[in-house]
């Protein structure tokens, strides 16, 4: 068994991971427990060279540009999930898929300085729930560590493709999995300020 703690390399709810698939079988999966936030992301990597902005007209958020942001993040219930100010702000190249969709389109046209509140809906954030995305395993196949509804756990199919799951029901011999992301179905609140934005090319 192996243990995956998060670092805050990819914000929890901000980077777009890659389209999540199901895995088509789960026998033998060697599961580890993951703490903290299971969400990744897969970017392309992407050399950038920040042009001057001196005598240039001042610059907006806009396809291409590589956008420096604080935010905050929120659930309807207002309890705060993710947040990086007072830290390291997110960057970001606009344009590149690199964020959720609702927050990329919420950020268009902004300049240096403003501050916004962005509300997106789950088909611009995450997507609704799919109700075959629960499955049922074997209870041997589970951490010990982690038979307890609400663990979060990680994954590889067989085809060797990594997958997240959240333990949702613990029976006699069986554990149900949720395999969805897990803000799906979620509307998400962002308070956003842009820090920085730089003019990039790619080499």
């Amino acid at each position: 068994m192996s243990t995956k703690r998060s670092v805050g390399i990819f914000p929890f709810g901000i980077r777009k991971e890659g389209r999540r698939t199901r895995p088509a079988k789960l026998h033998g999966v060697n599961f580890g427990v993951a703490c903290g936030a299971i969400l990744c992301a897969v970017i392309s990597p992407m050399a950038v060279q920040a042009g001057s902005q001196k005598g240039e007209k001042e610059m907006t958020v806009s396809s291409g540009t590589r956008v420096s942001i604080e935010y905050t993040l929120r659930l309807e219930d207002k309890a705060v999930i993710d947040a990086n100010v007072g830290s390291e702000p997110l960057t970001y190249v606009h344009g590149s898929d690199q964020i959720i969709p609702g927050l990329q389109k919420g950020l268009e046209g902004m300049r240096i300085g403003e501050s916004k509140q962005v509300t997106i809906k789950p088909e611009e954030g995450y997507g609704a729930v799919n109700p075959k995305d629960f499955v049922e395993v074997k209870k041997e196949e589970v951490p010990q560590d982690a038979l307890t509804v609400g663990a979060q756990l990680e994954g590889r199919d067989d085809s060797g493709r990594p997958f997240y799951a959240r333990v949702v029901e613990v029976k006699n011999q069986t554990v149900v999995l949720d395999l969805n992301h897990p803000l799906a179905g979620k509307t998400l609140f962002f308070e956003v300020k842009i820090l920085d934005i730089q003019e990039t090319s790619v080499e």
